[in-house]
């Protein structure tokens, strides 16, 4: 095929150096990761975070690498397609008063990284979501490493499709009538599970 092929990403570990000339310069790939995913808060860092705490949660290897292109976030042990939202009533800056929790939950055309092209159709592409709320709301003691301050919600793709009302997004109130109670960290696997196997039926 004509064109430039897919780059296969492999794993860093955080130690490798930028270079000069083939010299080292004193900065790491650690450097560059504290630098700029500190704000572990920020919308974006907290979807990726978001997306890693699950995937340990289900028992997906972290040593491949995230694909940030993917059609869905991510896949089970058992082929399992995974939908990972987050939201916080936290943000790194002031406020006004608490952020209001909205899910977002479009359907979207899938992309061909190979082919370097999007499907023609509109759909949800996971089979499960899962709902990660960061739920707290004391700015001093905020802290999205402490998995007890997170609460996670675990709904069939088929439900949400169902739905007669928004198919764009969805409220932490529409959300608890429908979904799973909430969970905690150590109860997204089985929730996951049972979500996928109530998909297939």
């Amino acid at each position: 095929m004509d064109g430039l092929p897919r780059i296969h990403i492999t794993h860093k570990t955080g130690a490798e150096v930028f270079v000069v000339d083939g010299r080292p310069i004193g900065k790491t790939l650690s450097d560059f990761w504290g630098w700029s995913m500190s704000d572990l808060v920020d919308n974006t860092a907290r979807g990726v975070l978001a997306e890693f705490i699950v995937a340990t949660a289900l028992g997906i290897s972290t040593e491949s690498v995230r694909d940030s292109w993917a059609s869905w976030d991510l896949t089970t042990p058992d082929n399992v397609r995974v939908e990972v939202k987050s939201a916080a009533y936290l943000q790194s800056w002031w406020q006004r008063g608490l952020s209001k929790i909205l899910f977002r939950t479009p359907k979207t055309f899938a992309w061909d990284p190979d082919a370097g092209a999007y499907a023609a159709l509109a759909q949800r592409q996971a089979q499960v979501y899962v709902f990660a709320l960061l739920n707290h709301t004391d700015k001093e003691t905020l802290n999205a490493l402490d998995l007890d301050q997170w609460e996670f919600y675990v709904l069939s793709t088929a439900v949400l499709d169902r739905r007669t009302r928004s198919q764009h997004s969805i409220t932490l109130r529409t959300l608890q009538e429908l979904a799973t109670p909430k969970l905690r960290f150590d109860q997204l696997l089985m929730a996951v599970k049972k979500a996928a196997s109530e998909a297939s039926l």
